[in-house]
């Protein structure tokens, strides 16, 4: 999960990478992260409304299109940017996060907790207020420490009447790829803005599902790069893993190269230099094209 990690801080390394290789980056807040508007409602957190929060970027700047590249729920807008508009991606980099088709059947919470059970982290996360609660009984750089680094025996699942933050190690020193500074920077912004615009991107993925009926089925037709790190407790379970390294995926998106690296779930950040050189070799390979 990304939790609300998804403003421009996050990229800082990727920034000042491709901006010293000549390329025009606009790392923006999304809509409930960081600096941006943070609606209360989570109707306001649907694809839709995310899509459109990027093309209307797109057009004050005056583009057509762009590059995107998105991390966990920026990939999820990512995909659906290049669902929904094509004709505005010159090409999609999905980290942490692969395209995962609407299923007829089923909304996805329904499935969800069927599968995994209330203890689930997206289950949890649906009660308006709720996870706000559980996380407001620990300083703001701790709960980040917790989501900072998850061992794939977390699963994040809680064991029955206990809630996800609980359940949650906090590391008693942190891994070399980040400081506590920097972690403090993400602590003091949602000492700012709160917990609920992330949390509201979780309570929006049935109305997500009811709203995304027109695309049943479709595929993702852009050039598409998709990064995982391999000890991703994303990746490495519920499996993520061999349906990325499967048919079906590859399928739905097919002009698609997946790369995995060692490392966890934030692998922007923990493979800094990788991660750009990964971007900027994609992007330099389709603007030769």
């Amino acid at each position: 999960m990304g939790f609300g990690r998804e403003f421009w801080y996050s990229w800082r390394h990727q920034i000042t990478f491709l901006a010293s290789h000549g390329y025009h980056v606009v790392a923006p807040d999304l809509r409930g992260c960081g600096d941006s508007d943070s609606p209360l409602s989570p109707s306001s957190y649907t694809v839709l409304h995310l899509a459109g929060d990027l093309v209307g970027l797109l057009d004050y700047f005056g583009e057509q299109q762009a590059f995107v590249v998105g991390h966990d729920w920026g990939a999820v807008l990512g995909w659906h940017l290049s669902l929904f508009r094509p004709d505005r991606v010159k090409g999609l980099i999905a980290m942490s996060t692969p395209y995962y088709p609407r299923d007829p059947a089923a909304k996805p919470i329904e499935s969800f907790t069927a599968k995994f059970g209330d203890g689930l982290y997206i289950s949890q996360f649906q009660e308006p207020g709720r996870a706000e609660r559980a996380f407001a009984r620990y300083d703001y750089l701790t709960v980040m420490k917790k989501f900072l680094l998850i061992n794939k025996t977390d699963l994040l699942i809680a064991p029955g009447g206990m809630e996800i933050i609980d359940h949650l190690q906090t590391p008693s020193v942190l891994p070399p790829w980040i400081t506590e500074e920097e972690l403090q920077v993400y602590a003091d912004k949602f000492e700012e803005s709160g917990f609920t615009g992330p949390l509201n991107y979780y309570r929006a993925m049935d109305l997500n599902w009811e709203l995304s009926a027109p695309w049943q089925g479709a595929k993702v037709t852009v050039p598409t790069k998709c990064i995982f790190g391999d000890k991703d407790v994303g990746f490495d379970s519920y499996g993520t893993r061999e349906y990325v390294q499967g048919d079906t995926f590859k399928g739905l998106v097919p002009d698609l190269e997946v790369v995995i690296l060692e490392g966890h779930h934030f692998i922007n950040e923990e493979r800094a230099h990788e991660v750009s050189q990964e971007i900027l070799t994609f992007l330099q390979k389709l603007s030769v094209e």
